[in-house]
């Protein structure tokens, strides 16, 4: 466990079908959060584009880039000059009618420390992600870098306690979900509250379950449906950081663009693992049906 205490910066923004608009917004939010101090930014899930998923259309193939490439040449000279670590959210192109969505991490001398693989894929109105993205293939491993090891996760995949696990238990020293989540302005208010409060008390779960830092970062605005068959999808916002015991250090806006650094003592998830210590307890003897789909 590292002993210091480490400025993040969090990037959360509305999207337009303008790339180049966006990428200069994601910049300009990058720059906002070192000049506060950040040394590790994270930004919100695809934020390149729109969220395209909305509808399954084989054109906005084409939004998607090969890792190397594009994005991480430009976020690469962004963290060498910044001197700061950035985790990206990117739609990859492996292959030829093979994709990803993939999150890179960009080490302060603008390498590439390494990237993840979204292995949780939905498939829900409004999100069809399986006619995208192909299943993760790079399993649960933290990603090393110079502000220490970082479980790198994405979106779906936050409400899955056994990826935040399987990170904490290879040492991740961070949880980290880039994240496009939102609700059908159908919806009424009180599903709407409940949806959020779920989203948010089951990442600071993961937290606390596993005694370190979480960081979910996600987009704010309205995009609507290019297919028309539903009225779109309202970006929550709601970007947050809670420590080892699931505190809140950081609550971003519900609605508005928000540029925000904190800092998290990274120390503090030792102390926090010495009085309750999980990992010491569990019964590994006894998890094996936890490999089935179901104990039928």
């Amino acid at each position: 466990m590292s002993t210091h205490a480490l400025n993040v910066g969090i990037v959360q923004h509305s999207n337009s079908d303008d790339l180049a608009q966006n990428v200069l917004i994601t910049e300009q939010g990058i720059r906002d959060a070192a000049k506060q101090g950040a040394k590790l930014v994270i930004l919100q899930e695809l934020h390149r584009s729109l969220y395209f998923c909305q509808t399954e259309n084989t054109d906005l193939f084409d939004l998607a880039e090969t890792i190397p490439g594009p994005s991480t040449l430009y976020f690469g000279k962004l963290a060498q000059e910044l001197n700061i670590v950035i985790v990206t959210s990117l739609f990859e192109k492996r292959a030829t009618g093979l994709y990803h969505n993939t999150a890179v991490v960009i080490e302060s001398d603008g390498s590439i420390a390494g990237k993840y693989r979204k292995m949780h894929i939905p498939d829900d109105p409004g999100f069809y992600e399986k006619f995208y993205f192909t299943p993760g293939d790079m399993g649960f491993t933290p990603i090393d870098t110079s502000v220490g090891k970082l479980g790198v996760l994405i979106c779906w995949d936050q409400w899955f306690p056994e990826g935040a696990r399987l990170m904490a238990m290879a040492g991740a020293e961070l949880l980290i979900y880039p994240t496009a989540i939102g609700w059908d302005p159908r919806d009424d208010k009180d599903e709407q509250i409940r949806q959020r409060d779920a989203w948010i008390i089951s990442q600071r779960a993961h937290a606390i379950a596993n005694g370190i830092p979480v960081i979910s970062v996600n987009r704010v605005g309205h995009e609507h449906d290019p297919s028309g068959q539903s009225d779109g999808i309202t970006f929550w916002g709601n970007s947050f950081v809670a420590g080892p015991q699931g505190e809140m250090l950081l609550h971003a806006s519900e609605d508005k663009e928000q540029v925000s650094v904190i800092k998290v003592d990274q120390a503090q998830s030792e102390s926090v693992r010495r009085i309750w210590p999980y990992l010491r307890d569990r019964r590994i003897d006894h998890y094996q049906d936890l490999c089935k789909i179901y104990r039928d």
